[in-house]
């Protein structure tokens, strides 16, 4: 089906240094201009975001550090990226969340004056999100081909449940193992260290955080340039396990310490 389009429309991704909105930078950009008259346009470019790229966003994407070194920064690319982009749509796979964000971050960076604010965005991930809704109704109906009668009664809802998980290790039989610690593990996005996920286990098995200023920064480094910080998530809105895990970290190395003296 060919887009109805009153202006060209730029599809694009991008691939970082990581998930920060904030402090992480782009290392490739790839975007295709759709014309209204249905001419196409396609650019893919390596960027030097001129930090070291995490080798688990590296393991992702396939690309290191040496891949891009001599690449241009995304200054010495910005105003030829704007000049594309300008007076153009925007869409993307969760573009609205993170795609859109980082770009203007980059060019705000950059010192490139460009206005996206009055353009239009479209997110794919949305409308398939929207479409093709992630309801335990949903799942139900999807993989047991029933419908869930007495949706949100607790009964209902746990039976649902086990009744999905079987019929999804019956589909998926080639990719899913019947066996609950492989199923932990891979229905688990971090290795979590408290419940809410605000502490969680790096690559090499570190406690670090996962919010805030110190993200992605160990616990115990952190709680050794900055004693305070601990203080404050005592007293402020985290659970309780958050900060009983948090406490256990800090009491450990203060044993450690005790020990080595």
């Amino acid at each position: 089906m060919k887009l109805n389009l009153k202006n060209p429309i730029v599809f694009f991704d991008l691939e970082t240094t990581g998930t920060n909105i904030n402090t992480d930078r782009i290392v490739e950009i790839c975007y295709l201009k759709v014309y209204p008259n249905g001419n196409e346009e396609t650019k893919t470019m390596r960027i030097n975001p001129e930090m070291h790229i995490p080798e688990a966003s590296s393991a992702v994407h396939g690309i290191y550090d040496a891949d891009v070194a001599d690449c241009p920064t995304f200054k010495e690319v910005a105003r030829n990226i704007a000049n594309d982009i300008e007076g153009c749509d925007l869409a993307g796979f969760n573009s609205n969340r993170f795609d859109v964000p980082v770009l203007v971050e980059e060019f705000l960076r950059a010192g490139v004056d460009i206005d996206i604010s009055k353009r239009k965005f479209v997110d794919v991930q949305v409308i398939f999100h929207k479409m093709e809704q992630r309801t335990l109704s949903a799942a139900y109906k999807f993989y047991c081909e029933k419908n869930l009668e007495d949706a949100h009664t607790a009964e209902a809802d746990t039976r649902a449940t086990y009744e999905v998980l079987k019929a999804q290790l019956e589909r998926y039989s080639e990719d899913l193992q019947n066996d609950i610690a492989f199923l932990a593990d891979y229905s688990s996005f971090n290795k979590n260290v408290d419940f809410a996920g605000r502490m969680v286990y790096d690559d090499n098995g570190v406690e670090v955080f996962n919010f805030g200023k110190y993200k992605g920064q160990s616990v115990i480094e952190v709680l050794k340039k900055d004693p305070g910080y601990y203080s404050w998530i005592l007293n402020s809105d985290f659970t309780l396990n958050t900060k009983a895990m948090l406490t256990k970290i800090r009491l450990r190395e203060m044993s450690n310490m005790n020990y080595k003296l």
